[in-house]
């Protein structure tokens, strides 16, 4: 007989954020001071947008 409850539940986007979260927390706890905008980029890996010129 199949269970309706017995289901697993999992969210790839949920999971990358709780991680990308927990990063940032462990990061933050390690460091002295603040963390500047460009260690939290780097921790998130985000890539800076070059300016643009007018």
């Amino acid at each position: 007989m199949h269970d309706q409850f017995d289901v697993t539940l999992e969210d790839g986007d949920l999971l990358g954020e709780v991680e990308l979260t927990t990063t940032l927390i462990i990061a933050a706890s390690e460091c002295e001071g603040r963390l500047s905008a460009e260690e939290i980029d780097e921790l998130l890996g985000v890539t800076p947008v070059p300016e643009q010129r007018s």
